[in-house]
């Protein structure tokens, strides 16, 4: 009888145990899943019970000696963070003490004495990357010094971890301005923003291979669909020069907008260098002619009255007439005989450039055939009278 009594005593012991293991352990996921709208909680909200390799885990520091550093991971046990691990991250151990509640990420189980392996540098790791998930999604703005460039990009670093930003992803001004995507020179414009602070926001994230790729674009993109959306082709508007480059001007229309007027837009006479004619601040009137992918193409001449519509009325094929040699290229030579209205004078009938350029000099006038003309398409071919 008493062997009955004591049986079902030991077993009334077994079960108020098992129930207060249970709560003790439920209380314990409860804390830790309270936390889940915190980088650290979106972590430990999937913890499996007990934690497994990978798992992030929490709690307070008990104790710090050569051995390692012991966290008490209750009700799961007790982690150490000791070996390669303690030496990994010895620059975070020195600014922890005894009390202090850290992130680990579990390693192994295998330890002579029970513990709960740990690492505290691969949950710094984690912890970060979910940090860059959250950020990708608030799109969080951050203001980072260009380290490095290349002929790609650009090559920043975020909380330790380096990351590109693709020359594509560059805001208008910071954009390599090179019209005929020569490598050499894009490098050498993107390598003018090392050490310059820019404001940007990561795109992609990728802890696997330790890649992060950013976004100077992004925070204003939906405000510069916008700023597009009130513009029109065949818009004139009032705009102020921002820039000059070897293949045209940039006009700003109006704050964090610009447009490009090519150099081929600016005159319908030739326009060798965008330099000479215009300087920063100028206000020019522009005409838009094309909205495409969120840029605008502007013209400068098409406010102007086209020359070859005049021209078409006062010249034919096989008139006889003077002009001004203002071009050599590898087709020939360039003759304008009025303001806006060139012709070629094509190289085959020198025989050799040398010939060409031998017979006809730059600046001078001399009297030419036209043998091609076609106002509609502003095109004129022009033969050399000797």
């Amino acid at each position: 009888m008493a062997k009955k009594i004591d049986g079902s005593v030991d077993e009334n012991l077994k079960d108020i145990v098992k129930d207060n293991q249970t709560t003790a352990q439920e209380e314990a996921e409860k804390e830790i899943r309270s936390k889940k709208d915190s980088p650290m909680g979106k972590l430990l909200n999937e913890t499996a019970t007990p934690p497994s390799v990978a798992d992030i885990v929490e709690g307070p520091v008990i104790a710090i000696d050569k051995k390692g550093v012991f966290v008490d991971l209750h009700p799961y046990g007790t982690g150490i963070i000791y070996g390669r691990e303690y030496i990994n991250a010895r620059d975070i151990i020195k600014k922890v003490n005894i009390g202090d509640s850290i992130a680990a990420k579990v390693v192994g189980f295998d330890h002579p004495e029970g513990y709960i392996e740990l690492s505290l540098k691969e949950a710094k790791q984690a912890l970060i990357w979910s940090e860059a998930e959250i950020a990708i999604r608030d799109k969080t703005a951050f203001d980072i010094p260009v380290l490095e460039a290349n002929k790609g990009g650009l090559i920043l670093s975020w909380q330790g971890i380096q990351g590109f930003l693709p020359a594509s992803q560059l805001k208008t001004e910071h954009y390599p301005r090179v019209t005929d995507g020569d490598k050499d020179k894009i490098l050498e414009e993107l390598k003018k923003l090392i050490g310059k602070r820019i404001s940007v926001v990561i795109i992609s994230a990728a802890p696997k291979e330790g890649k992060l790729i950013f976004s100077e674009k992004n925070p204003e993109q939906k405000d510069k669909e916008k700023m597009v959306g009130k513009y029109a082709v065949a818009d004139e508007i009032e705009g102020t020069v921002t820039g000059m480059v070897d293949f045209g001007v940039f006009v700003k229309l109006e704050e964090g907008l610009e447009g490009l007027v090519h150099i081929s837009e600016i005159d319908w006479a030739l326009v060798e260098d965008p330099r000479a004619i215009f300087k920063v601040g100028d206000k020019v009137k522009v005409k838009i002619i094309e909205i495409k992918d969120g840029k605008i193409s502007l013209s400068i001449k098409a406010l102007k009255e086209n020359p070859w519509k005049a021209a078409s009325k006062k010249y034919k094929k096989d008139d006889v007439v003077s002009g001004v040699v203002i071009k050599f290229n590898k087709h020939g030579a360039l003759a304008s005989i009025e303001e806006g209205v060139a012709g070629l004078v094509h190289v085959s009938e020198f025989g050799t450039e040398a010939k060409l350029r031998e017979s006809l000099e730059l600046g001078k006038s001399y009297n030419f055939k036209i043998n091609l003309f076609d106002p509609k398409e502003q095109k004129m071919a022009l033969g050399f009278v000797k």
